[in-house]
């Protein structure tokens, strides 16, 4: 028996279990149906579209920037809400997220790629191998450095983390680097840098990726954000930035857009870097259970995928979308990793004390002056 069908057994189980414990509010005579994702990460009309394909939902949207400010708002009721693999991992270890009916999504199983099937998600490999039961593949990325050629010159075809990270920890830059206000990215640029895993738990490394950031903002004043990086780095107001590989797509959209044939924006991928899977879950107090799966299942629509990918900028894992897409997107490794280079990367591992000892390292670097 696949794993598909073991999935789809598993979830008729879950769906019985849980049928008679929630029921989806209405509104209007329709059932609300709440998603809570990532800012700028869907279609504009993605939501109106699956609105019309299923006029029986009426769907409240709510966005968060980063899986830490997500975490704590997860006493409200969704019923979908698109996390990190890692964040994912930390969700069922606390039984936060509910299994999923593999029988309600027939297009996942269609065109989800097999390569999720067998990818490391966590470091626990039971873990690693329940991640599925409870979460389906949304978007994934790799994280690298965004810089204007015009203005910072790397050697050409580099990985090595030390060239390419020292853009955003050497004063020549100060005061035009952007940093993500997230705890894993920025540490674990830190990290990368200093030739450390991105999930060390060893002190003596970590008190130098300490150190590191705090010298970086007393000395960079570096631009902290999300999504305002993507405007800075188009715009020309920061010469280079941390970012994940599908808003260097979107960064390089809106330069088109505001017409500044003066940026060369590029992206680099250091070895050891970090890759990352946003994924699709249903959290346990979820009043809408049917139509979250009608909702991840709309949502693998090849033609929706694809216009979702091309709108978000990120990788998608839909084989059908990724076959419709520019070939020079589809190609480039950096957005579409080789094995080879998947196998230099990491993941984010996901536990108690890696979350407490960073989320402490993060706040002492927020905090200082």
């Amino acid at each position: 028996m696949n794993k598909f069908a073991l999935r789809a057994i598993a979830g008729i189980a879950s769906v019985a279990m849980l049928a008679p414990m929630v029921s989806a509010c209405s509104k209007g005579g329709k059932q609300e149906l709440i998603i809570y994702n990532w800012g700028e990460y869907i279609a504009e009309d993605t939501i109106a579209k699956f609105e019309d394909a299923y006029p029986q939902y009426k769907v409240i949207y709510r966005t968060f920037e980063t899986n830490e400010t997500m975490y704590p708002n997860l006493n409200n009721t969704y019923d979908v809400i698109i996390p990190s693999e890692y964040m994912v991992c930390r969700l069922i270890n606390e039984e936060r997220i509910q299994p999923i009916d593999w029988s309600l999504i027939p297009n996942v199983t269609q065109y989800m790629d097999p390569v999720f099937n067998d990818l490391q998600y966590s470091n626990d490999q039971a873990l690693s191998d329940e991640v599925l039961d409870y979460a389906v593949p949304y978007m994934y990325c790799t994280v690298g450095l965004v810089y204007d050629a015009n203005k910072i010159t790397l050697p050409e075809g580099t990985t090595d983390p030390a060239v390419i990270w020292d853009v955003l920890f050497s004063e020549d830059n100060a005061g035009e680097i952007g940093m993500y206000d997230a705890m894993r990215e920025s540490i674990g640029v830190a990290l990368n840098y200093l030739g450390y895993s991105i999930n060390t738990m060893d002190e003596n490394e970590l008190q130098e990726a300490l150190e590191l950031l705090i010298s970086q903002k007393e000395n960079m004043s570096p631009a902290y954000g999300v999504d305002n990086l993507k405007d800075k780095m188009a715009s020309g107001e920061l010469d280079a930035s941390v970012a994940w590989s599908g808003d260097h797509i979107v960064m390089l959209d809106r330069i088109e857009e505001l017409g500044k044939t003066d940026i060369d924006l590029q992206f680099v991928l250091p070895e050891g870097s970090n890759w990352s899977v946003d994924m699709m879950c249903i959290p346990s107090n979820a009043q809408n259970y049917q139509g979250a799966h009608d909702f991840i299942n709309f949502m693998y629509d090849p033609q929706i995928a694809l216009e979702n990918c091309e709108y978000v900028g990120y990788s998608t894992p839909n084989t059908a979308a990724k076959e419709m897409l520019d070939p020079e997107v589809a190609n480039n490794v950096y957005y579409y990793p080789t094995p080879e280079i998947f196998a230099t990367l990491e993941v984010y591992y996901s536990s108690s004390d890696i979350e407490e000892r960073y989320a402490e390292i993060w706040n002492t670097v927020k905090a200082s002056a």
